[in-house]
């Protein structure tokens, strides 16, 4: 999931920082051309960013694609397509004065009509998608004139700010009365980003091309080519053989496959925490997993540690709730499920759940403890967290299966539908708190993010308090006490936070690594004339 971006900001990491090995600065004066072949463990759903709920959507779609504000690189808030904006100081009203001369990649002036334009569409009830909640909110949008657009809200509204990233701007002299769940705009978009989408070959590759117009100044780079392939170990081989300059490590490959003098001599790598955590959740509708006793007992039958250890090599923290460490709304003072078998059977038992006819496998009224973990293919941390986790439990008595899916299939006709009894996923989260669309009671239906059907009323309370104020010390007590709720509760086991371990080849320069990451900057990354290896003629 792609999270949003933040209203009022305070955040800190103790202890950590951006750390990336041999970067080195050839050029003063950098030079046109050249191609970057990057790489995706699953294909994009759409690239429209406000029906996408897959990061590979979502990275795609936010080269294409610019909101009225983004993240600055020091996490603060800075204007895109807004050149600046007023909040009135009760915080009911945000006036954005957009910049000038904006074109959509066909060549049409952007104006305030086409951010009305995408607001009007993500909160039309024929649109499905998970992001409606927050626009919701809007009490009414005014175009004041072609370059000033003006929202107000109903009621206070912390994230409001950073709910006009990167969703909402569509072209509406594309789109006007046509259904965007329907249309070939999703496999053939038109943005104003630093790249133009040239064309998508289903299972293979995704081509963009360098937006010479773009606003923030043409990127260096004539291309960037994303190929899909799923398989982690064959991502690294292609890494090798130079038919791909870019892609996220594994932990192993980090650690033990990239220390040899080829890859300090050919590439750049880079450690840097993430914002996103990776959680088994219930299907919270299934008979058994209704039980809380039985969710906590699965919990005290993991060994976080061991996951850690021995799928992230180190290169992660356990996960204790919705929040990463170090940032101000996580709560470290929340239940923890340290590894405890004796605990976990002993809740079990108390559940009904007994071995009763001595085959070391537990049952309840003649039924097996049986389940299925489903997770995606491509991405090896979860496969082996998952084999790990089947290895555990079978240890207390429960027997599990592990199927894995193609990520589209995964998501459209598994996790939408709720066909699934467990499923082991991440989040990317933003860096504002809310999480009104992942917990809230209400936001259980298809394409929703919900989907494991939690409900709790304290819960959708507390979600509604820690919106509604600006004041951060509140807004900390509201989240640290959904915290403590939902640990007990344990509709998902939390487990890990794994750091980002991307790697690019060395030819690459500009590249200057931020909090928030390598990618803000893409546009600026550049090949010296003498290194370049791909020519593209429009």
């Amino acid at each position: 999931m792609k999270r949003k971006f933040l209203f009022i900001f305070i955040f800190i990491f103790l202890g950590h920082s951006v750390y990336s090995e041999d970067i080195e600065e050839f050029s003063q004066n950098p030079d046109y051309g050249d191609t970057i072949i990057d790489c995706l463990s699953g294909q994009p759903s759409t690239l429209i960013p406000m029906l996408a709920s897959d990061s590979a959507s979502h990275g795609v779609a936010g080269f294409i694609f610019n909101g009225l504000v983004k993240y600055d690189t020091d996490l603060t808030i800075t204007g895109d397509l807004a050149e600046s904006w007023v909040v009135s100081e009760d915080g009911l009203e945000i006036t954005f004065n957009l910049r000038k001369g904006v074109k959509w990649h066909d060549g049409v002036e952007f104006t305030a009509d086409d951010v009305k334009f995408g607001f009007e569409t993500i909160i039309n009830e024929n649109t499905l998608t998970a992001y409606k909640e927050d626009y919701l909110q809007v009490k009414k949008v005014e175009v004041i004139d072609k370059y000033t657009f003006r929202v107000n809200y109903e009621k206070p509204f912390a994230p409001a700010l950073s709910t006009w990233g990167s969703l909402v701007v569509l072209p509406k002299h594309l789109l006007e009365g046509k259904d965007i769940t329907k249309v070939d705009f999703a496999r053939n978009p038109v943005g104003m980003g630093p790249f133009k989408f040239s064309k998508w070959v289903a299972g293979q590759e995704v081509v963009l091309t360098s937006n010479h117009n773009y606003f923030d100044g043409r990127p260096y780079l004539d291309r960037y080519i994303y190929r899909i392939i799923p398989d982690s170990a064959t991502r690294f081989m292609e890494l090798k053989a130079g038919g791909v300059d870019q892609m996220g490590l594994s932990a192993l490959q980090y650690r033990k496959q990239t220390t040899t003098s080829y890859f300090k001599e050919n590439f750049q790598k880079f450690k840097y925490p993430t914002f996103n955590y990776t959680y088994m959740g219930f299907n919270l509708k299934h008979p058994w997993f209704k039980d809380r006793m039985v969710r906590q007992a699965i919990g005290y039958a993991i060994d976080k540690k061991e996951i850690i250890k021995g799928v992230l090599f180190g290169l992660g923290n356990p996960a204790t709730g919705p929040y990463v460490p170090n940032t101000w709304p996580y709560n470290p003072d929340v239940k923890k499920y340290n590894y405890n078998p004796e605990k976990a059977k002993s809740l079990l038992e108390e559940a009904g759940w007994k071995d009763t006819n001595g085959d070391g496998f537990l049952d309840k009224e003649g039924k097996l403890f049986e389940f299925t973990i489903l997770t995606n293919m491509g991405n090896s941390y979860r496969i082996k967290t998952a084999s790990i986790i089947q290895w555990r439990l079978k240890k207390i008595g429960i027997k599990v299966n592990i199927r894995i899916l193609e990520w589209s299939s995964f998501i459209n006709e598994f996790i939408d539908k709720k066909r699934f009894e467990v499923v082991l996923l991440g989040w990317s989260i933003g860096l504002d708190p809310d999480q009104y669309d992942i917990w809230h009671s209400s936001k259980t239906k298809e394409k929703e993010f919900n989907f494991v059907s939690y409900k709790n009323q304290e819960v959708d309370v507390l979600l509604e308090k820690g919106r509604r104020t600006f004041d951060i010390e509140e807004r900390k007590k509201y989240y640290f006490k959904l915290q403590e709720i939902l640990a007990e509760d344990a509709p998902y086991i939390f487990l890990y936070v794994p750091d980002s371990l991307p790697i690019v080849h060395s030819r690459f320069k500009g590249i200057k690594p931020e909090p928030i990451g390598i990618g803000y900057n893409i546009h600026k990354w550049y090949v010296p004339a003498g290194l370049q290896r791909h020519k593209f003629k429009e």
